[in-house]
């Protein structure tokens, strides 16, 4: 079996339009794509040369043109398995807060996106290894938790974040 670590998650939040809650950010992969036809969070890969920040950050534009206002490691790693090259992949979580009104642009890997809103979130999630970050997400990032200002992510110098 291989184990590789190279990939990232980013699970991107907006808050609902009253503000009081947030809903998530999922993409439909385009049918041709792998996994085809399924409800995701932005998932890629590390390239050589790159921090997993700088390339959760990469594939965030790349697959929807959003940049976060804030944005924030999480506790807690992604991690399944494929049996189509037996490997144990662990990808590294983020969360990006986008603010309401930004405007997501799909690249050709996906369809369509939609926003399930917080409460709903675990009935529109297909992986199990996604439903497993949501909670961390949640209790330490969007409900302030004690966590909070250890796992943000500054941004103000990274110019990849800028427009």
């Amino acid at each position: 079996m291989n184990e590789r670590s190279d990939m990232v998650t980013v699970v991107v939040v907006r808050p609902t339009a009253d503000g009081h809650d947030h809903e998530f950010l999922q993409l439909h992969r385009a049918a041709t794509d792998f996994l085809g036809n399924t409800w995701q969070v932005v998932r890629g890969g590390i390239e050589t040369g790159e921090t997993a920040v700088t390339a959760a950050l990469r594939e965030l534009r790349e697959e929807t043109n959003l940049r976060p206002r804030e944005f924030y490691r999480l506790g807690s790693v992604e991690t399944f398995y494929l049996p189509l090259d037996d490997t144990l992949w662990h990808s590294i979580a983020f969360c990006a807060v986008v603010d309401r009104a930004d405007v997501v642009t799909l690249n050709d890997e996906h369809h369509d996106h939609r926003w399930i809103h917080r409460e709903r979130m675990n009935d529109h999630t297909m992986w199990a290894s996604e439903r497993v970050l949501l909670p961390h997400l949640c209790a330490d990032i969007l409900d302030n938790g004690i966590a909070k200002p250890y796992l943000r992510i500054s941004l103000e110098h990274d110019t990849q974040t800028q427009p």
